[in-house]
């Protein structure tokens, strides 16, 4: 078991930067590539990035490239999302994951099963 708990998230303007935390606890986290996701009330949770285990392969959904990083510390069983350049469109609960089953991540690595355990999210809201 692995227990995630997301932190960070907050009101932001348009165009400023968050930085949000999910820490895990439970079974040595550098076995999982993690996941971050985001929702909004009424709609599907959405992909936004993953890292693998080891950290030197990241993936971003194509809203997030290129304004967010992913990056992990395994000392401190924390796995980091950068936001830069937010806009409200970005307004979510957000959500980290993770993964123990390889093989499907590397396959699915976007999609919502591929992922065993969550965090209970935290709220990023962005004003114009």
């Amino acid at each position: 078991q692995v227990q995630l708990v997301e932190s960070g998230g907050g009101l932001v303007q348009a165009g400023g930067s968050l930085r949000l935390s999910c820490t895990a606890s439970g079974r040595t986290f550098s076995w999982y590539a993690v996941g971050w996701f985001r929702q909004v009330p009424g709609k599907e949770r959405e992909f936004v990035g993953t890292i693998d285990r080891t950290g030197d392969s990241t993936d971003y959904s194509d809203s997030a490239k290129g304004r967010f990083t992913i990056s992990r510390d395994d000392a401190k069983n924390t796995v980091d999302l950068q936001m830069n350049s937010l806009s409200p469109g970005d307004t979510a609960v957000y959500y980290c994951a993770a993964s123990g089953r390889l093989t499907e991540w590397y396959n699915r690595r976007n999609s919502t099963r591929s992922y065993d355990y969550w965090g209970q999210g935290t709220q990023v809201s962005v004003s114009s």
